[in-house]
């Protein structure tokens, strides 16, 4: 119950969350850079196409079937940061658009504090089948 896909998938992305949030305000610091290029966080698309392929691609050998199963890492993709493919330059040769990385910042703000209820959500779920459903 407490090492299922969702939370695997909710931990992840909330690191993802993290990492777009170091990740853009990397690019802001370095605005007037020289020759800067700016940076995004790939894994949505890596995730989807993930869940589409519903085997997972690393099964492990149990002695017996009251050991702990084993669930790969890589059944949720790590994120990886790319230069960003849509970017103008600037005649310094620095690509940072200081409107669009603002939008992502308020972007990746709401989609992380969506995962945080989703996550809280799931956690208090948990807590009302230990606390017998909510009995007082």
């Amino acid at each position: 119950m407490l090492e299922s896909n969702h939370l695997r998938i909710l931990e992840r992305s909330l690191d993802v969350g993290m990492l777009r949030q170091r990740t853009i305000a990397n690019n802001i610091a370095n605005i007037d850079t020289p020759q800067y290029k700016s940076k995004q966080v790939v894994f949505e698309e890596m995730l989807q196409l993930e869940l589409a392929g519903s085997q997972p691609k690393l099964q492990a050998y149990r002695t017996n079937e009251r050991h702990i199963p084993f669930v790969p890492l890589g059944s949720v993709p790590a994120p990886q940061v790319i230069s960003n493919p849509n970017a103008t330059v600037q005649i310094n040769g620095n690509d940072v658009d200081l409107e669009y990385e603002m939008n992502q910042l308020a972007k990746n703000q709401i989609w992380y504090n969506g995962l945080t209820q989703l996550t809280a959500g799931h956690f208090n779920k948990l807590r009302s089948v230990i606390d017998g459903g909510g009995r007082s």
